[in-house]
């Protein structure tokens, strides 16, 4: 079992954990950003965290694993690995909607993981588990390298993080950061502000 300790030194070797003054895709700004899309860039860092996550559900017959594109299809493949079954990833549709695309299909009753790299506010993550109930499939769970809620957020089925955090934000007119100007203002990420 991996210790918090072992995970906090692998993210920070990663560049996953970063520390500085970061506008959030909410529009909030924080002193603390997670750039989880690091994790991949390395297979000695996604291995050993992909494996951890399969360990929290290695008694809980897991046949599928599905994550949402673009964050989880990396590390969909990753976690599949640890139990030997397939890998699917959902997209967004022509109206927005994540589903199951180029032929991958969820069998009646089959028990699907769902993962994600990081998980904010879970918006992707309810869509899928979403979809996979409406097809038939049955979700066992939910799982996540990083949990940005600190634990407070439910999914309705099981939910499970290698490394859980609660990340300070706030407004841009509440900032402490801000009213320093101290630390220039960054935006990482890959998606338009709100």
């Amino acid at each position: 079992m991996i210790t918090n300790e072992r995970v906090t030194e692998v993210l920070k070797e990663a560049g996953v954990l970063l520390e500085g003054h970061f506008l959030l895709t909410s529009g909030r700004h924080s002193n603390k950003y997670l750039q989880c899309a690091n994790i991949f860039r390395n297979t000695k860092y996604s291995e050993e965290l992909c494996a951890a996550l399969a360990e929290k559900y290695k008694d809980d017959d897991i046949q599928l694993i599905i994550g949402p594109a673009m964050g989880a299809v990396q590390m969909a493949y990753e976690v599949s690995r640890n139990f030997g079954c397939e890998n699917f990833f959902t997209e967004r549709d022509e109206n927005g909607k994540m589903q199951l695309r180029r032929g991958f299909s969820i069998k009646p009753g089959q028990r699907v993981l769902v993962v994600e790299d990081v998980v904010t506010t879970g918006g992707s993550v309810r869509e899928v588990v979403e979809y996979i109930q409406q097809n038939g499939g049955v979700v066992a769970g939910v799982g996540s390298i990083v949990d940005r809620t600190g634990g407070n957020i439910d999914f309705g089925v099981p939910f499970k993080a290698v490394y859980s955090v609660d990340v300070q934000s706030w407004y841009k007119d509440e900032c402490p950061l801000c009213k320093e100007g101290k630390i220039e203002l960054v935006k990482p990420g890959s998606r338009k502000i709100k």
